[in-house]
């Protein structure tokens, strides 16, 4: 038979498999934060897209091994035709569905709906790849061309693997967020009035969710519930901007006045102390560091 169909019914049974992952593990990133997951459920989707990855990385291969085969030892096509058949009718369908996932993925920021129709997309072009081998197949008699296509089919399969492993594996080690996304944080909490500053900016991922938490730096004059309104309106900011985000605000004082001495210093008046020199006032650096 075919390679070329073979490597089509070898992928589309993965993308089954992928596709019923995907819905799973949306399901249980979706539960609510518990007391054993404080942080709630969310890298269940990241781990449901690696686990996506080994099955397209194993279809890869047996779909490689089958093509070497068949350049070795060619063996006649069976009923190319209706393979072509077969192989049209996938596409279509792959292309409605992928779209489809598309528009949710958009909608629910889901990283591993996006991922399957990324990987249905690719399928498209995959199917198209194959349908022109068998064409040629057909018009030439040159079977060569089936295992050619189907290598670059796999080709094209494991280019979707090493994607999903890239993206699931950055938001496992807690890479920060897009640079782009950075920067929106930070005009965000720039152009607050009575920001002084801020620091220690630091960002992840979970599933469809942002983490984020940041030193924040107002005049060490600021009463208490005056600077709580304020952080309470930069949070809002932030979560209008990129829903489903955790926001965590630390206050600093920008320098330090007698309100808001630490308490040790309360407790120690006869004790001369220094007054600390006022934080720099520009924009601080991105760092992972606590």
């Amino acid at each position: 038979g075919s390679v070329g169909v073979l490597s089509a019914a070898v992928d589309s049974l993965n993308d089954l498999a992928a596709s019923i992952i995907a819905l799973l593990s949306v399901r249980a990133s979706g539960r609510p934060a518990d007391v054993e997951h404080p942080y709630g459920h969310g890298k269940i989707e990241n781990v449901s897209a690696a686990a996506q990855a080994i099955l397209i990385f194993a279809a890869a291969i047996y779909v490689i091994y089958e093509a070497i085969d068949r350049i070795i030892t060619p063996q006649p096509l069976v009923a190319p035709v209706w393979g072509m058949v077969v192989i049209v009718v996938t596409a279509v369908v792959d292309l409605i569905v992928s779209r489809y996932l598309l528009a949710v993925a958009r909608e629910t920021d889901s990283s591993a709906i996006r991922a399957d129709a990324y990987h249905l997309t690719t399928d498209v072009w995959t199917a198209v790849g194959v349908f022109a081998a068998l064409g040629l197949v057909e018009l030439t008699g040159i079977r060569v061309f089936d295992p050619i296509v189907a290598l670059i089919v796999a080709a094209a399969i494991l280019r979707v693997a090493v994607m999903l492993t890239l993206e699931a594996a950055g938001v496992l080690i807690d890479a920060r967020l897009p640079e782009e996304e950075l920067r929106e944080v930070e005009e965000i909490l720039m152009k607050t009035p009575k920001v002084v500053g801020f620091h220690k900016l630091r960002t992840r991922r979970s599933g469809p969710t942002r983490q984020i938490d940041y030193h924040l730096i107002v005049p060490g004059t600021m009463p208490v519930i005056e600077a709580h309104r304020l952080t309470e309106s930069i949070e809002d900011a932030i979560r209008r901007r990129f829903p489903h985000t955790t926001v965590v605000t630390h206050i600093e004082p920008d320098r330090i006045t007698e309100t808001s001495k630490p308490d040790t210093a309360l407790r120690h008046r006869s004790s001369p102390r220094r007054p600390r020199a006022p934080r720099p006032r520009s924009r601080s650096y991105r760092s992972g560091a606590a």
